[in-house]
């Protein structure tokens, strides 16, 4: 059994067949899939279909970049809903939170960025839940505000850092994750991490509808092809993918509290 640890199904590109093709799901192998929100809608939207499907379960939070054109009120009402909705019972994470500079080179957007990031970190210690952490171009902010909140735990989703920042992150208890950018011929450094990483820290995930792996790059993602990552771990380790599939699956049961 496969665990897509990471799938926005709230998008648009889902529209036409969102209900066939989460159903059909279990049926192609993939027994689990965490659904992340971005902001209160796609959080709500997140816990829809987690109370939908039984293997369909959610995260919620606010992703840096949802905040932007947002007044400081507005994400302020907005955290408190999130912090409402992870009380359902099939909430198992905070996120997708974290820090996203490739667009925002302003000083003032990146503060207020780490402000809301650490809102939220506090949130899931308050709620003892772990996190998803989003972190693009921003590998030591992000690295810096996860060790100062030690008590929480998580994932760095679609990870793109180096194998020493890794073994900071495997330090505080994080799990990594990777994307079908593992399958692109020049993922040398993500090859490195997977190969450094002990296969009990290592998750796979889609972020469907986004980056769809070999041999289906420039196609609509979907969990549909999260297989992909686990032959490409199993391939970089010399592992069999039933091993690679089992172990990546218990890691995320383990760090979200889902008994399969």
């Amino acid at each position: 059994m496969l665990f897509d640890t990471h799938a926005h199904y709230d998008d648009s590109r889902f529209d036409a067949d969102r209900d066939e093709l989460l159903g059909s799901l279990p049926a192609h192998g993939v027994g689990l899939v965490l659904n992340p929100g971005c902001d209160p809608e796609s959080s709500r939207k997140a816990v829809s279909y987690a109370e939908d499907y039984p293997h369909v379960y959610a995260a919620v939070g606010y992703h840096p970049e949802n905040i932007e054109g947002i007044s400081d009120a507005a994400v302020e009402a907005g955290l408190t809903e999130i912090e409402a909705l992870a009380a359902h019972p099939k909430v198992c994470a905070i996120g997708e939170i974290g820090l996203d500079y490739h667009w925002c080179k302003e000083p003032e957007g990146r503060r207020r960025q780490q402000e809301v990031f650490r809102a939220q970190m506090r949130m899931a210690g308050r709620l003892g839940l772990p996190v998803i952490v989003h972190d693009r171009d921003a590998h030591l902010d992000c690295l810096t505000i996860a060790e100062q909140y030690p008590k929480v735990r998580g994932v760095f989703h679609c990870y793109a850092g180096s194998a020493e920042t890794a073994d900071r992150l495997l330090a505080l208890g994080y799990y990594i994750s990777f994307t079908g950018v593992l399958t692109f011929k020049n993922a040398k450094k993500a090859v490195e991490v997977v190969r450094h990483v002990p296969l009990d820290r290592l998750m796979i995930e889609t972020d469907a509808p986004y980056m769809a792996p070999e041999p289906y790059r420039g196609r609509r993602n979907s969990s549909l092809y999260v297989y992909r990552m686990a032959e490409a771990i199993a391939e970089i380790k010399g592992l069999p993918f039933e091993a690679v599939a089992e172990a990546t699956t218990s890691n995320a049961c383990c760090l979200f509290g889902i008994r399969p």
